[in-house]
């Protein structure tokens, strides 16, 4: 592809811009907080600055994630955020235009791809093309799988609302599942354990501060080394300002059922895939991407569980638009690219 052209990576969390021409990625927080004035909203914040905001705003000021579940739910606010972002990413020169390729999740459907093209042909950047990609193709790219390989391999993207589980084999996806279950819903598991046991309620901000310090998928009895967190929340029952200190032992439990729910549907998967593919699975490994596989142990947890060894990779939440951007250089990948006539989103 052209000089000038930007890999879009829109995740209900994070999103992530390449730039071909500073080489560099842009990787903020998906999230936007506007102003209500009189019969309009004003922008307020965006990214990192308006999730500072998040749990904690008044009531004249609205602060979303414009994407839930993996796929856009507020279109108008995506694209004042992407606008921004883009601009963002430019700086200090303002550009207003350029190439585009997108990454784009697979067991969604038409209408919700389309919305992520409708990001950026609807904003005020002057688009001069936008194709392409899907997004479990440019995770294995940026996982440094041989992506054109006739072998099957298996990537594992836990996000923050979605887990995608996708076979690839000679550039192509064999079979791909979206699983709506990632680490928003481990978030909200804790929120509702340390509701029920010290009935302290908690923000979901403070629950992923328990899950980084504190969230391990291995549990062992015989653990002498517990580890500790100290959290302030809201007494239920005195109304009051709480502090609690969480053991790892204690969020054991939401960690369980949140891991099982993704080797469970790994399983599944595995099932109705080829034979010939799974021996190349048994043999290459299960890829792991996206921030949530971050979590202590879940390698280890999904390959006791599975029997197949777990792959990681260098900073997972950025894999598929490490993806995008060697998509973007090497004219080898071109074949991966398609453009959004050509699957048909762009018709109504």
């Amino acid at each position: 592809m052209m000089h000038k052209t930007y890999g879009v990576d829109i995740g209900t969390s994070n999103i992530k811009i390449y730039n071909s021409s500073t080489k560099d990625i842009l990787n903020e927080k998906n999230i936007v907080a506007m102003r209500k004035n009189k019969q309009r909203l004003d922008l307020l914040a965006i990214g990192n600055e308006a999730y500072e905001m998040y749990e904690k705003s008044p009531d004249g000021i609205d602060v979303q994630f414009p994407v839930k579940d993996g796929v856009i739910a507020n279109l108008k606010y995506m694209e004042q955020l992407f606008e921004r972002f883009f601009i963002k990413c430019n700086e200090p020169k303002v550009i207003k235009s350029g190439r585009f390729l997108l990454a784009l999740p697979t067991d969604i459907t038409e209408v919700e791809k389309r919305a992520f093209y409708d990001v950026v042909s609807e904003s005020s950047i002057r688009a001069k093309e936008i194709k392409a990609v899907q997004k479990p193709v440019a995770d294995a790219v940026g996982a440094g799988i041989d992506i054109e390989s006739q072998k099957g391999n298996m990537i594992v993207n836990i996000g923050a609302d979605t887990t995608e589980i996708t076979v690839t084999s000679s550039g192509g996806i064999v079979i791909s599942r979206i699983l709506k279950n990632g680490g928003n819903k481990l978030d909200e598991s804790i929120c509702a354990i340390v509701k029920k046991k010290y009935n302290i309620l908690i923000g979901q901000k403070t629950a992923e501060q328990i899950k980084i310090h504190l969230a391990d998928a291995l549990y062992d009895e015989d653990n002498d080394d517990e580890e500790f967190y100290s959290v302030y929340g809201r007494n239920i029952i005195t109304g009051l300002p709480s502090e609690r200190t969480i053991s790892s032992d204690f969020i054991y439990e939401a960690i369980e059922e949140f891991a099982m729910t993704i080797i469970d549907s790994i399983k599944t998967l595995l099932e109705r895939t080829p034979p010939e593919l799974v021996a190349d699975i048994h043999e290459s490994g299960i890829y792991i991407t996206g921030g949530s596989s971050c979590i202590k142990n879940i390698d280890k947890l999904i390959s006791k569980e599975t029997g197949i060894k777990v792959n990681t990779v260098r900073t997972p939440a950025e894999s598929v638009v490490r993806g995008l951007a060697k998509i973007i250089s090497d004219s080898k990948y071109k074949k991966l690219i398609f453009t959004p006539e050509d699957a048909g989103y762009m018709s109504r």
